[in-house]
């Protein structure tokens, strides 16, 4: 799932940490959530950048197993999620359960009639156009570099290819926290 801006009046800076807050429920004991924070070009192209693993990178990448949603309470703050990774907390399936999900920061100055999205998947990103492949290299190149979240082991089937749910409501206040700097 996609959500996406209207067309940005002026020229918007964002600078800083970027988190989210999402309601979640799986049909099984666990959920990845692979968050994108993206930006649109007018015709809704994606605008990508050269990142340190792959020539065309997301402004933001942000990643979470729901069974390793604990936090810690001491160094988490809004902006950013602190996960322990010292237990695994199983889901019941279809209970719904809130996750604080860090995506990594960003620096951008995104120009006026552009979107910014935010894609909340169950598998790794991959950018709208086609894989770039440069010779010698061991894999092609679609926007998270060598780092797929694909091996059998870690994502077996019966729990990772299934349905998760995002919930929404007065009681299930889901938000993308962006970090604006005021124009001068």
């Amino acid at each position: 799932m996609t959500f996406v801006t209207p067309p940005l009046e002026r020229e918007t800076e964002i600078t800083g940490h970027v988190a989210a807050k999402l309601f979640v429920s799986s049909e099984t004991t666990d959920a990845d959530l692979f968050l994108t924070l993206r930006v649109l070009d007018p015709a809704y192209r994606d605008v990508t950048f050269m990142g340190a693993l792959d020539p065309r990178t997301p402004i933001g990448n942000g990643w979470l197993r729901a069974s390793h949603r604990k936090l810690d309470p001491a160094l988490s703050t809004p902006w950013r999620p602190y996960h322990t990774h010292d237990e695994k907390q199983p889901l019941t399936p279809g209970e719904v359960y809130d996750l604080d999900i860090e995506i990594w920061p960003t620096c951008i100055v995104v120009p006026p009639g552009y979107r910014i999205a935010l894609s909340v998947m169950g598998r790794d990103f991959e950018h709208s156009g086609p894989p770039l492949t440069i010779p010698h290299a061991f894999y092609n190149f679609s926007g998270v570099g060598p780092f797929f979240h694909n091996h059998p082991q870690d994502r077996p089937a019966e729990i990772f290819d299934t349905r998760n749910t995002l919930h929404f409501g007065p009681d299930r206040q889901a938000y993308l926290l962006l970090p604006i700097i005021p124009p001068k």
